[in-house]
């Protein structure tokens, strides 16, 4: 197939920041050539006022939360994180069926599409549902045409058989994908929970796991203190340091979180190479506190947390949240941080250019309709991208060289979507009426 988008400015990179004006041939999914003539038979989209960038990435997702817009509580307000935990989120994966996990992956993966994220790196979770789920996450997003690098939550919280199903399912996963050579748009990564719902078994197998087929392993690392006062309870060491001594602390692993992570942890986290996904809105959200980004270097990506799929709207919050904080955490920062979450959905897909406009990258791109009151330049990219870009300028989107937004709009909707959707929320919402709050505890309280 091939594709030109024509008369747009473009931003090439990120990071630095690079535009240029004019067109961009796409031929077989790879971007072919930035200006110059087009063959004359390809489909065009016109991008005249537009700007052109590389589709964003949500570095940490969970997309099971779509259908929980709006869900009724019923139980005692929580008071702090291990009872959001207990009360909200472990009570709805217990409900997930198959029906409900591809529904909240059709709704998600909708949302993350229209607002111009093309890459979703999601963590999934169903206790009661273990088997095949990462198979319906996978055929979900796929028909909508996203990007994605999907695990499975290991966790001991709800007893060992799960975890060992957890593995089970992961391992199957990574079989298939060693033995077909990896479809183009689709990527497994191992799934751990977070430390304090991993014994020392449970966790050496995951790093097993992920060495034997030389992926990276994605877990919540000190997003509460309950986590850190558990580990060090348990093991007698911080969570990076056990992370680090169990052998999951490598350039491949992605650590979402980080809050309360300390001096010397960070300087695990940077000598390893490792990656970060900062979630500045769920972090709010939660009360969980303040991620020290600055300090974590140069591999830390932006994700969503399952709030939504909108990475403008959460590089507004990683800028006012941080900046708020430290003055050196500025408009170029976030972009820094959006490059930082390609690089790494590049090199789980081998694709060193994802995430750049330039001739051989990969044509993951978005036509923002955005009309700007001042000059644009890349020298200023950075104060539009915080100050005046958001998913409402997003027009079209293409993913892997196939056009799956047009004109504010899904390439491939499903007939009655949403309606079927409401329906199988309401149905996932009447079983969770029926679960209790999750008895799990880590250990050292609070």
């Amino acid at each position: 197939m091939t594709l030109l988008l024509s008369g747009g400015t473009v931003v090439t990179s990120l990071d630095p920041p690079s535009l240029r004006e004019g067109d961009v041939l796409v031929l077989d999914g790879r971007i072919a050539a930035q200006g110059g003539a087009a063959p004359g038979d390809e489909e065009t989209i016109d991008c005249a006022g537009c700007l052109v960038i590389p589709g964003n990435v949500c570095a940490h997702h969970h997309l099971y939360s779509a259908l929980a817009r709006g869900m009724p509580y019923r139980l005692e307000p929580p008071e702090d994180f291990v009872q959001i935990l207990q009360r909200v989120w472990w009570r709805l994966d217990r409900a997930l069926d198959p029906a409900s996990i591809r529904a909240s992956a059709r709704s998600g993966g909708a949302d993350a599409l229209l607002a111009g994220t093309t890459t979703i790196v999601d963590h999934h979770a169903s206790p009661t549902t273990i088997e095949g789920s990462l198979g319906l996450l996978d055929d979900a997003l796929g028909s909508l045409g996203a990007r994605r690098i999907l695990c499975y939550e290991v966790t001991d919280r709800d007893g060992l058989d799960r975890a060992a199903a957890g593995l089970e399912e992961t391992h199957r996963r990574l079989k298939e994908q060693a033995s077909d050579g990896g479809a183009p748009a689709t990527r497994t990564m191992v799934g751990a929970h977070a430390s304090f719902t991993l014994s020392a078994e449970t966790l050496a197998a995951c790093v097993s796991l992920a060495d034997g087929f030389d992926v990276g392993m994605h877990v919540h690392v000190a997003e509460d203190g309950a986590d850190e006062r558990d580990s060090e309870g348990r093991f007698g060491r911080r969570v990076v340091e056990r992370l680090a001594d169990a052998g999951a602390l490598t350039d491949r692993s992605l650590l979402a979180h980080c809050v309360h992570v300390d001096d010397r942890e960070i300087d695990l986290i940077r000598d390893s190479g490792a990656w970060v996904a900062h979630n500045p809105r769920s972090n709010m959200n939660n009360r969980v506190g303040r991620a020290r980004v600055a300090r974590l270097g140069d591999r830390v990506a932006l994700g969503t947390d399952g709030i939504d799929g909108d990475l403008f709207a959460e590089s507004r919050a990683a800028y006012w949240r941080g900046h708020e904080d430290d003055p050196s955490i500025s408009p170029s920062w976030v972009l820094g941080s959006l490059a930082a979450g390609a690089r790494f959905a590049g090199r789980a897909f081998g694709e060193p250019l994802l995430g750049r406009i330039e001739p051989g990258a990969p044509a993951d791109l978005v036509v923002l309709d955005y009309d700007p009151p001042t000059p644009l330049s890349a020298e200023n990219l950075a104060g539009h991208w915080v100050f005046g870009l958001s998913s409402r300028h997003v027009r079209d989107v293409v993913v892997d060289g196939s056009v799956v937004v047009r004109d504010r709009r899904l390439v491939r909707p499903a007939e009655n979507e949403a309606a079927g959707s409401r329906a199988t929320a309401r149905d996932l919402w009447e079983r969770i009426d029926r679960v209790p709050a999750h008895p799990f505890e880590p250990a050292g309280g609070d």
